[in-house]
């Protein structure tokens, strides 16, 4: 796969299986725990219907007729404030290191900071260093614990950046 040939867009109803998939691969190979992150979250099996509400958007990372990964802009789920959550942003292996991370939150950002939120707020896992090293190019800062609840306990990282 090349960078020319990758299509980020939004997710459509047929992407549901393909890109529940591509997640829950990527978070078994990064040895993610399955209870505690978005590996047991509901949505991940009805993406296109989760995401599509106001000030909400999925994307999806595509390749001829392959999902190779996606991200998705919400509102922070149980938070009083104009914040907004970057969620199940991942990238099978063959569409890592080729700059599509780096277009993905761009796109994401995007539509978030014209979506009204404030700000954006992130959650991952320690040991995911080429995620949370892009998540600093683009601005985002490490926090000293968690905003909200998202239901994501085992994720130990969390980060902001201002919109």
């Amino acid at each position: 796969m090349s960078r020319d040939n990758a299509i980020i867009r939004p997710i459509k109803k047929d992407d549901d299986p393909k890109i529940a998939k591509a997640i829950r691969a990527v978070l078994i190979e990064m040895g993610v725990p399955k209870v505690g992150t978005a590996y047991e979250d509901a949505a991940l099996d009805c993406m296109t219907e989760t995401y599509d509400a106001d000030r909400k958007i999925y994307f999806v990372v595509e390749d001829g007729r392959e999902i190779l990964g996606g991200a998705g802009i919400s509102p922070l789920d149980n938070y009083e404030g104009n914040i907004c959550e970057l969620q199940k942003m991942y990238f099978m292996p063959a569409a890592r290191g080729k700059g599509l991370g780096l277009q993905m939150m761009e796109k994401c950002l995007s539509f978030a900071k014209e979506a009204g939120f404030e700000k954006c707020y992130l959650e991952t896992m320690p040991y995911m260093d080429d995620a949370r090293k892009l998540y600093r190019k683009v601005g985002f800062e490490a926090l000293d614990g968690p905003m909200g609840d998202t239901g994501h306990y085992n994720c130990s990282v969390w980060m902001i950046k201002n919109l």
